[in-house]
């Protein structure tokens, strides 16, 4: 069951979708899903080639980390 979301819309992104977002090659982006490090996907179907899907805004919360993480001051001493 869903959570109350209100007037958000959740958006799926697509492979392709996704491969423009984030630029890695899927190998990679399926790497990290199974290290628990990049947003799990959604299948959205049975079998092999069902067709998958990455919320958008979980994606999205990834690549902010990673922007915060780069702007974060390091100790250079």
């Amino acid at each position: 069951m869903l959570p109350n979301l209100g007037s958000f819309a959740m958006r799926l992104l697509s492979k392709r979708q996704l491969k423009e977002l984030v630029l890695y090659s899927p190998q990679h982006i399926q790497r990290l899903e199974n290290d628990n490090r990049f947003p799990k996907r959604v299948r959205l179907g049975n079998g092999v080639r069902a067709r998958v899907g990455w919320i958008e805004s979980e994606v999205l919360d990834w690549l902010q980390k990673r922007i915060d993480a780069r702007d974060k001051p390091t100790d250079a001493s």
